[in-house]
């Protein structure tokens, strides 16, 4: 079963620099990530900045159609008003329908603010109390998650297999 856990940071540059521990847990073999993406919104910019982690996805990436996907519910669409209302219940449907639901998207949209920044990553297998004990070591940070049956996971990545 995987997780899709964001770590939200109180600074612009927290994410960047939990990478570093997320690198590190994956050496200890501690957790497997199997995709990652940072979040990055300074102050006063109208949107955040996005990127993939490449060099931390397992051989089941799923790719930057996933996470282009995921940012732009999140992030982007509530910019672009209701005349995209209709298209964006369709693509969020098909997000919960693997375990992403409207729910998450607006505790991640709510939390994820200009001044902060976030740290996503699709993973399975933690030690959970080494992986905390790491990320509490690092800048203040809080933990949102939603964790996907096999089937969802499974669906998530035949949906966005390249």
């Amino acid at each position: 079963m995987a997780t899709l856990t964001v770590w939200k940071f109180d600074t612009p540059g927290g994410a960047d620099g939990a990478v570093t521990i997320l690198e590190e847990l994956t050496r200890e073999e501690t957790i497997v990530v199997h995709d990652a993406a940072t979040v990055s919104w300074p102050d006063g910019k109208k949107k955040p900045k996005t990127r993939q982690l490449h060099g931390l996805a397992g051989t089941g990436a799923l790719g930057g159609a996933f996470w282009g996907l995921l940012f732009g519910l999140i992030f982007f669409v509530p910019l672009l008003g209701a005349a995209v209302g209709a298209a964006t219940g369709a693509l969020s449907g098909s997000l919960a329908d693997v375990g992403i639901d409207d729910q998450f998207i607006n505790r991640a949209r709510d939390e994820v603010t200009p001044g902060t920044s976030a740290l996503f990553a699709l993973t399975s297998d933690a030690v959970m109390d080494k992986v905390k004990a790491a990320f509490q070591e690092h800048e203040p940070s809080e933990l949102l998650f939603t964790n996907l049956s096999g089937d969802q996971e499974k669906a998530l990545r035949e949906v966005f297999a390249e």
